[in-house]
C-alpha cells in the first residue's frame, strides 16, 4: 500500500479538488447525492467487517484482553488512512477521470492504466496474494467457531465437531466443513452469480446483525449503569468515550444493515422477487431454522464444555464431594 501511495503520488495530473467534483453524476440517483452516497456506502459495509475473525483468533495472542483490542484499532486507522490516500491520489492521478472503466473495473483498472501494465500486473498479483491471506484468516476464523460451538454442545454431533484429530492436532471435521462449503460456493458463483451476490450480501448483514447481539446488550448495561464492572481489571477500556463509541456503533450498525438490506435492482437484481428481497428471504430463512433449532434443542440447555473436552482441572473441581 505505501508503494502503491508514492508511485500515485508520482503521476499526479490534478489538485486535491476533484474529490469535490461531482460531475453532475449524483442527481440522476434516486434521492440525489445522498441516494448516490448510500450506493457508494456499500463498498465500506463489505469491507468494514471481520472483527469477529480478529477477536476470536486474538486468543492465541499474549494478554488479548489488553492487546487485542488497541491491535485491531491501529489496524482500523492504518487501513483507514491508506485507503484515503490510496483514493486521494488515484483520483489526481488517473489519465481519464471520466472512463466508464472507473466505475466498473475500479482499483485495478485505474492502477494499470496509471502505472501501465507490468507495474500494475504486479500490484494485482501482490493483492490476490493478500485477498488469499485473508480469506484463509476468515476460513479459520469459521473451523474455530464451528469447534468452539461443538465443543459447548450448541450444534449438532457436536461431540464429532469438536474432537481434534491425533496427528494434526486440528478440528477436522469443521475444516473438513469450511472447504466443501466454500467449494459449494464457488461452484454456485460459476452457475448463478445473481445468488452469489445475493448470499454474500446477507453473509454481511448477518455479520452486522451478530456485531449487534453484543453492542446492543452492552449499551443497555452502560445505560444501566452495569458496565464496566467492577471485576473488569486494568484491560483496555475506553473511559468516558465508551458510552459515546458504543451509541455510534449501534447507529452504524442499524444504517448499515437497512442500507445493505434495501432491495435495489443493481445488487440483488429485478428478475427474481426472492433474489431483489434476499437480504429478508435469505436471512429470515437461516435466522428461522436457528430459532427452531434453539426452541427445540437448546431452550434451557446453558452453554458448557463437554465432558470428553474438558480440562482434568475443571473435571475434577466439578465432581460431587
Amino acid at each position: 500500500m505505501t508503494l502503491l501511495i508514492i508511485l500515485l503520488a508520482a503521476h499526479i495530473r490534478r489538485s486535491p479538488a476533484v474529490i469535490f467534483d461531482t460531475f453532475g453524476l449524483g442527481a440522476t440517483y434516486p434521492w440525489g447525492y445522498f441516494g448516490a452516497f448510500l450506493v457508494a456506502g456499500l463498498m465500506s459495509a463489505y469491507v468494514m467487517y471481520g472483527f469477529d475473525t480478529a477477536g476470536s483468533l486474538a486468543e492465541e495472542t499474549l494478554d488479548p484482553r489488553k492487546n487485542a483490542p488497541p491491535g485491531i484499532l491501529r489496524a482500523l486507522i492504518a487501513a483507514g488512512v491508506a485507503g484515503f490516500l490510496v483514493i486521494l491520489f488515484g483520483e489526481m492521478s488517473t489519465p481519464d477521470i471520466h472512463a466508464k472503466e472507473l466505475g466498473t473495473s475500479g482499483l485495478p483498472y485505474l492502477v494499470k492504466a496509471t502505472l501501465g501494465g507490468p507495474i500494475g500486473n504486479l500490484f494485482l498479483i501482490d493483492s490476490l496474494i493478500a485477498i488469499t491471506v485473508c480469506s484463509l484468516a476468515v476460513h479459520a476464523g469459521g473451523i474455530r467457531m464451528i469447534f468452539t460451538m461443538g465443543r459447548d454442545g450448541r450444534l449438532p454431533f457436536a461431540s464429532a465437531i469438536a474432537r481434534v484429530h491425533g496427528k494434526s492436532k486440528t478440528p477436522l471435521v469443521p475444516s473438513i466443513v469450511i472447504g466443501l462449503l466454500t467449494i459449494l460456493l464457488l461452484v454456485l458463483n460459476v452457475g448463478n452469480q445473481r445468488a452469489f451476490f445475493v448470499l454474500t450480501s446477507v453473509a454481511i448483514i448477518m455479520f452486522y446483525i451478530a456485531y449487534m447481539c453484543v453492542t446492543g446488550p452492552l449499551l443497555i448495561a452502560r445505560l444501566r449503569g452495569k458496565w464496566p464492572t467492577p471485576e473488569h481489571g486494568p484491560y483496555f477500556s475506553l473511559g468516558r468515550w465508551g458510552l459515546v463509541v458504543n451509541l455510534l456503533a449501534v447507529f452504524f450498525q442499524i444504517v448499515v444493515m437497512i442500507n445493505l438490506a434495501w432491495p435495489r435492482p443493481a445488487v440483488y437484481g429485478a428478475d427474481h422477487w426472492y433474489f431483489q428481497w434476499g437480504a429478508f428471504t435469505f436471512t429470515g430463512l437461516l435466522g428461522g431454522v436457528g430459532i427452531i433449532y434453539y426452541l427445540a434443542r437448546l431452550r434451557g440447555r446453558p452453554a458448557a464444555v463437554l465432558a470428553e473436552h474438558r480440562s482434568e482441572e475443571v473435571a475434577v473441581a466439578d465432581e460431587p464431594a
